[in-house]
């Protein structure tokens, strides 16, 4: 089904997104260090029966640099209810990979009564690990004072993103995006969203006060947001845990039939 690109200002800055087809609405954030265009296989399955609509995070894709006041993952949250009135749509499933299931499970947390259903691939809501956390950090230090994505960070990024298995078509892609990055929008949005995601509070036990239907699914090899992440978030939820086989971190690329499936079973369950 044909898409329709929209670019709404969200406290001064521009956000691009992505929208099509009709129905009841559905709500996709994409990862850290990846844009809209990462959501395509189930972007065209999903929109032939509900209406899609795919922002791109600040720095990514079209959209314009971070607002200057974005202080957290909460305050992207809030900017997302704000496209929310912009847009006319009072109650949606919001379907989250990696930062996108951040910002979408502190949503959830804030309007719940906006939220129908949520998809959390991925993603963590506890805090990060102090030893990761630093070496995330130092990678981004790294970025911000050169203006560009150094070799080491990029190896590291592909490794982190993706299995072993995954097609070189999508490792090329990342590649050449991480490589070719506007520097303007590294420095002033890609590094301080990465301090956000790394630096995230520890939200894991306010996971248990969502009440809407709820599943959280990781990749079987996803090495940025190993299985037992997704295993305790469910637990915490009290919801249904998916384990997506001969995936990574990116799943819904990895496995785009294998996800879309299960995105459509758990919608139906769901009764969106």
């Amino acid at each position: 089904m044909k898409s329709t690109l929209h670019e709404i200002t969200l406290e001064g800055s521009t956000m691009n997104v992505v929208v099509a087809g009709t129905g009841p609405t559905i709500l996709l954030g994409h990862s850290y260090l990846f844009d809209a265009a990462m959501w395509a296989p189930q972007l065209e399955a999903l929109s032939a029966h509900y209406h899609v609509v795919a922002p791109e995070m600040w720095g990514h894709g079209a959209s314009g640099k971070m607002p200057t006041n974005t202080q957290d993952i909460a305050g992207l949250a809030r900017q997302h209810l704000m496209l929310l009135d912009q847009l006319n749509i009072e109650r949606c499933a919001v379907i989250g990979l990696s930062l996108g299931g951040m910002w979408g499970a502190e949503l959830a947390l804030m309007a719940p009564e906006r939220i129908s259903a949520l998809v959390l691939m991925d993603t963590s809501l506890a805090a990060e690990p102090d030893i990761s956390r630093e070496a995330y950090f130092s990678m981004l230090t790294a970025v911000e004072q050169t203006g560009v994505i150094p070799p080491p960070v990029l190896a590291t990024a592909l490794e982190m993103f993706f299995s072993s298995a995954v097609d070189a078509l999508h490792r090329d892609e990342l590649t050449t995006r991480l490589r070719t990055w506007n520097s303007a929008r590294l420095i002033d949005s890609v590094v301080p969203l990465g301090r956000m995601t790394f630096g995230r509070r520890e939200a894991l036990a306010d996971l248990g006060k969502l009440t809407m239907p709820t599943l959280v699914a990781t990749g079987a090899d996803d090495k940025a947001r190993p299985v037992a992440e997704g295993r305790a978030m469910a637990e915490q939820i009290g919801c249904r845990f998916s384990l997506i086989p001969d995936a990574g971190h990116i799943a819904n690329l990895e496995a785009p039939d294998y996800v879309t499936e299960m995105l459509f079973d758990f919608l139906a369950e769901a009764s969106i």
